[in-house]
């Protein structure tokens, strides 16, 4: 729609600076680097933004002295990769990977192994039509659909319940919105952060499924005086993403599906 670019910023750190347990089983520093399919976690997902149109840079965020680690996994010719370094939140790794970005920028993390080029374009294009804010779910029935031990948090609107995709989208305004990843953490999946970000009263009609979901996002969006938006993906694979053994079975079962 467009040819203006955008940038991709990939969350790679470990969460606290603690061993995870899948990397400690695989013997990796990082679970970024735990292998699935025989490539590591962080090779999926450069594989995906890959096949993405319009991406200027993707900017790689991971602990100070980690890059190197990092390096060993094959990355796309056809990608400008850079290696930032992680800050002691999400919100602040988040603005470090945007420092100095022209345009807006798409968030995912690093084990989002089932992410494809056509959710992360649909994030974009949102932004380079003008919103501020994008957010990426996916319907409950779609996700229990790809596998019905895939995800087990849902919540609730009153159009249906819907989880996230570790997928986001930010104008250089909408940046404002990483303040909800403080503290560490999933922002969509700990209601406690959605509390803190939308306020008391919006929070018990999100509780009691009394406003949809695009109400709900435009609500977040009006209290940070951004345009924000959510798009909801058909493929429910999308809000599956590695966070543990369980989850890890499930992710390589579907990568496998995809693959045959």
């Amino acid at each position: 729609m467009t040819d203006r670019g955008f940038t991709i910023i990939v969350l790679a750190a470990q969460r606290d600076g603690r061993l995870d347990p899948l990397a400690a089983e695989a013997g990796v520093s990082h679970k970024c680097l735990v292998p699935i399919g025989g490539r590591p976690l962080l090779a999926h997902v450069m594989d995906a933004l890959a096949e993405v149109e319009g991406i200027d840079s993707v900017r790689i965020v991971v602990e100070p002295g980690a890059e190197g680690l990092l390096r060993a996994v094959p990355m796309p010719a056809s990608l400008r990769v850079a290696f930032v370094p992680a800050a002691a939140s999400i919100a602040d790794s988040v603005y470090a990977g945007a420092e100095g970005a022209d345009g807006p920028v798409v968030v995912t993390t690093a084990d989002n192994v089932l992410l494809t080029a056509t959710a992360v374009r649909r994030v974009a294009d949102r932004l380079l039509a003008g919103d501020d804010a994008v957010a990426a779910l996916a319907r409950k029935e779609d996700v229990l659909s790809a596998h019905p031990e895939g995800q087990r948090r849902f919540y609730r609107f009153r159009d249906g319940e819907f989880s996230n995709c570790n997928l986001y989208g930010m104008s250089r305004r909408g940046l404002a919105l990483a303040e909800t990843f403080r503290e560490g953490g999933q922002f969509a999946k700990n209601p406690m952060r959605i509390a803190r970000a939308v306020g008391f009263f919006n929070l018990l009609r999100l509780r009691y499924g009394l406003v949809t979901l695009a109400d709900a996002i435009a609500r977040l969006g009006r209290r940070f005086d951004v345009r924000a938006s959510a798009i909801v993906l058909e493929d429910g694979a999308h809000a599956i993403d590695v966070d543990n053994r369980r989850t890890y079975d499930i992710a390589a079962g579907l990568l496998d599906r995809r693959a045959a």
